[in-house]
Parts: C-alpha cells; structure tokens; sequence
C-alpha cells in the first residue's frame, strides 16, 4: 500500500497534507476502542505502520498529548514507541504552558494559521493522533485533507462520537478494503 506524501502543489512549494486516521464503530464511537476493538489483525498492524511512515510530525490536543507523554517516553511497544519519542509533536492547547515530552512545541492561537504554516515547511505528512476535539475542528475548517477510518464490526451504543455536532460536509471515498478480521478500512478526502 501506498500512500502519497504529497497533494498540493502551490508554485514551486509542495504543500503536506495533513491527515488523521482513527479506529471507529459501526455505530460511530471513537472513544476509548480498547474496550471495544476485539480483533487486531495483520493489515490494521500494516496500514497504521503506513500512516506512521508517511509522516514526520503529529498534531495532538490536550488530552491525547498528557495521555501519550505519560506512555509513550517509556513504552517498550516498537516500532510505535521510537517512532512517537522521536516525532514532532505540534500541541494545540490554549491551557497548557510548557510541555516536557521530547520534541514538542505548544501552539496556541487560530488553528487555521498554524496549520497552513506547517503545510508549508517541508517535510513528509502530518498525523492526527487521537485528538477527537481537534479532529473535529480540522473538519468544521475544512483543514483535514484526508481522514481514514478503521471500522470495527462492532455496536458500541454509547460514547463520544467523531460527527457529532459537525456541519453537512461531503467527502471523496478514495479507497476502501476490509481486512480478516472484518474491519474496513476507508480511506475519505476532501471533495474537489
């Protein structure tokens, strides 16, 4: 599988794109999926290990920032703990004021700006971790360029949802495939 590092060309500098990937039920909750995620099997391993080597840098809200700092500095779980540690981690907190996890930088301000200045530096894509709140301010600016989805056969009924509170937006299926264990993986950019 391939996923491309580039998407915009503006003149002569070649915009990143940035993209958030995120595991979701049939029913729409993405919180907490390890209690719901029952399977894990060898291409969801593949396609996030994909997402991972297609980016250089991650954008983290608050929660899922002081959520990562307090595993990841001292996980054991590779290639995902070296991969993490090493990272650019851009924080996007109006609260918080320092940050001590390696390689981080704290953004405060419009979300819009920042994130058209970091299309601009060079450098591979930017991830989404996590970050539902931030995921979803990305999509009320129209700022995600690509959201991919791991759907879970499953019905969790209750929990945060990722489209809740988001206003009609139509989104381009550029690919779709399930795996063994029966999610499907859905690949959704902007519309031209």
């Amino acid at each position: 599988m391939t996923i491309s590092t580039t998407t915009v060309t503006e003149g002569t500098n070649i915009m990143r794109k940035v993209f958030a990937g995120l595991f979701i039920s049939l029913d729409g909750v993405v919180e907490a999926p390890d209690q719901w995620q029952h399977d894990f099997d060898e291409e969801m391993a593949a396609e996030m290990e994909a997402q991972l080597h297609a980016q250089d840098a991650v954008l983290l809200g608050r929660v899922t920032y002081l959520d990562w700092a307090a595993y990841w500095p001292t996980s054991t779980d590779e290639p995902f703990a070296t991969m993490f540690n090493n990272m650019r981690k851009y924080v996007f907190s109006d609260t918080l004021e320092t940050l001590e996890w390696n390689n981080s930088v704290l953004l405060k301000g419009d979300l819009a700006t920042s994130i058209d200045e970091l299309k601009r530096q060079p450098g591979k894509d930017i991830g989404v971790g996590g970050s539902v709140s931030l995921i979803r301010s990305l999509l009320q600016q129209d700022l995600l360029d690509e959201l991919r989805l791991l759907v879970h056969p499953v019905v969790v009924g209750k929990g945060q949802r990722l489209f809740d509170d988001l206003p009609a937006r139509q989104l381009h299926l550029a690919e779709a495939r399930s795996t063994s264990s029966g999610t499907v993986i859905l690949v959704y950019r902007k519309s031209a």
